[in-house]
């Protein structure tokens, strides 16, 4: 019998780990964190208790995983957002089109998707089993991507943003935070109010950066 290769040992590995991440994702939304045991979620991935521990350590960890694992969906998400809509822009006409289409493509890919309702709901049940309250599996990255749109913007002659990453948190709260703070969600695909308010947060974000030039 031909021993493994180093490949199928890796792509195994890598299986097995979405395997038990899978489905510790649907027992601790289906019954909960404390009601789901290792061993359940080693019967459901299919691998042995041992497998479970060798990968994560323990279920808080095991949680903590599935958290990030989502996060990471959501950041690829948004950095695809971010190609397919802001790449590319070389004239200040289609700046503002531009952002309101990245807005509402996020506001509905993303802020509208199973995967964040899933993050959303598994951080308000379970937070006292992450490591801090309002656990934030995303962090800073979809800020700091953005930024870096911002700063590519600001060398072409687009924008005047002499902090990107300031001018990217102002954004995000000129057009998601204000649907979040007035109608409780930024969910486009399921409140047309979401629009509106995402278009003048891009008008009045521009008002403040756009140069002089353009």
């Amino acid at each position: 019998m031909p021993m493994p290769t180093t490949k199928t040992l890796r792509e195994g590995s890598t299986r097995k780990r979405a395997a038990i991440l899978a489905a510790a994702r649907e027992l601790f939304l289906t019954d909960g964190f404390d009601r789901s045991s290792v061993d359940a979620v080693a019967a459901r991935a299919e691998v042995s208790k041992r497998t479970v521990y060798d990968y994560f350590g323990d279920k808080q960890t095991l949680l903590r995983a599935v958290v990030d694992d989502i996060g990471q969906s959501l950041v690829t998400t948004i950095r695809r957002t971010l190609d397919d809509t802001l790449t590319g822009l070389t004239e200040a006409a289609g700046l503002e089109d531009a952002l309101v289409t990245f807005s509402m493509r996020i506001a509905t890919d993303m802020l509208g998707s199973a995967e964040y309702a899933t993050l959303q709901r598994l951080v308000r049940a379970e937070s006292g089993h992450l490591p801090h309250r309002g656990y934030n599996s995303l962090a800073d990255t979809p800020d700091e991507a953005l930024a870096e749109r911002f700063a590519a913007f600001a060398a072409a002659g687009l924008l005047d943003v002499p902090d990107p990453r300031l001018a990217a948190d102002q954004f995000i709260a000129l057009t998601f935070g204000v649907a979040l703070d007035r109608l409780g969600s930024a969910n486009a695909a399921e409140d047309a109010r979401v629009r509106p308010l995402v278009v003048e947060g891009v008008r009045t974000f521009l008002r403040a950066y756009r140069t002089a030039q353009s």
